[in-house]
């Protein structure tokens, strides 16, 4: 595993509240604090695409200072191998600089590749203070990495998070007239809650979604939330996504 190591330049002091930036592809994000540690999200690539989970970091360093370690570090086993998720951040990017300032995140590091640059940006720009990622002189937001994002983007609940009833997911998504569907499947694989859901924009716009999904289980266990969109050819599910949940009855 990666030595990450982290330097700001500036004094910065980031409140822990909803997503940074105006572009429609950021969402409300909540951070809880429990002592000294935070929740945040750091974000892998699925299937070549961003995807967040869960870390919590130590505040008294600084939130931006511990989520980018985070990133920097790489995925976890559990991660890679309930996931399949892996990180385009070279073995050779061990450390970076930032400096926050007006709503700007200047990031000063070893090169990126392309889907690289789109969990930084989309890591740092889940900060209110963090409206866009500045690289080498360019400027990024996360509607530049639109190709590198699911057209359904679960951002809560995180994987392998406990959910009880009912189940409240947040995201964000591109699809045909905003629409996809959603199944929630018990640790038994039966289907416990299914239904369609509207995003705020779609068919090429992207939109934000937040729905709510009861649920009654006869046990608790690892479950999993499916989202997927219907083919307006053939009526197939494409685009599908699995969040695995730890789904607890009661």
């Amino acid at each position: 595993m990666r030595l990450a190591r982290f330097v700001l330049l500036l004094p910065v002091v980031l409140v822990a509240g909803g997503c940074g930036g105006s572009t429609a592809t950021e969402t409300e994000t909540t951070l809880p604090t429990v002592g000294q540690k935070t929740e945040v999200r750091v974000y892998w690539l699925r299937d070549g695409r961003v995807w967040p989970v869960s870390r919590e970091v130590d505040t008294t360093g600084g939130i931006v200072n511990g989520t980018v370690a985070q990133l920097l570090l790489g995925p976890s086993d559990t991660e890679k191998s309930g996931l399949k998720a892996t990180s385009a951040i070279p073995d050779s990017v061990s450390k970076a600089e930032i400096d926050v300032s007006s709503g700007v995140a200047r990031v000063k590091t070893g090169d990126l590749p392309r889907a690289a640059l789109s969990q930084l940006v989309y890591t740092l720009t889940q900060f209110p203070t963090v409206d866009s990622v500045e690289v080498k002189g360019k400027s990024y937001t996360r509607a530049d990495f639109e190709d590198l994002t699911p057209l359904i983007l679960v951002e809560s609940p995180l994987p392998f998070r406990q959910v009880t009833s009912p189940l409240h997911a947040t995201g964000t998504a591109n699809t045909f007239e905003a629409t996809f569907n959603y199944e929630l499947r018990d640790p038994d694989g039966k289907v416990v809650a299914h239904h369609f859901v509207t995003a705020t924009s779609g068919s090429g716009m992207r939109g934000t979604f937040d729905f709510t999904a009861p649920f009654t289980i006869h046990r608790s266990g690892m479950g999993k939330l499916v989202v997927f969109e219907l083919s307006a050819e053939n009526g197939k599910r494409i685009h599908v996504a699995e969040v695995p949940l730890q789904l607890r009855s009661g």
